[in-house]
């Protein structure tokens, strides 16, 4: 088994500290104060390697780059809102009840994701 890399340790350690998705670039610029030699290629490659582990999990929404979250957040579920200021994604915990409901009659629901899209606090207040 290959040993973690010190770039791998903190880039794993500041996706389990953000409590939230992060992008490649945001995922760069706050490991970048552990180690403020890191390139964005390693990064990604941290990231392919840090997935195929099963350490972090790739959140995909429409219309946004790949995201990033630790595998403790991926295995409880919950959905995500996308800010169209800071382009920033939360974890919004739980689901709505009776989510099923929507379906149309006579389809069964297997699965479901909702995005929610909007402002975050932050932008909001600047706004």
């Amino acid at each position: 088994m290959e040993r973690q890399t010190q770039q791998q340790a903190a880039i794993e350690r500041v996706i389990s500290r953000a409590g939230r998705p992060l992008s490649p670039a945001e995922l760069l610029a706050l490991a970048r104060v552990q180690i403020p030699s890191l390139s964005l290629a390693t990064v990604y490659r941290a990231l392919r390697r840090l997935e195929g582990l099963g350490h972090v999990s790739r959140v995909e929404l429409p219309g946004h780059g790949s995201r990033y979250e630790s595998r403790a957040a991926a295995q409880t579920h919950h959905h995500h809102f996308v800010c169209h200021g800071c382009e920033r994604v939360f974890d919004v915990p739980g689901c709505a009840p009776d989510v099923e409901r929507l379906a149309p009659a006579g389809f069964r629901v297997e699965s479901h994701e909702i995005v929610l899209y909007g402002r975050c606090r932050s932008c909001e207040r600047a706004g």
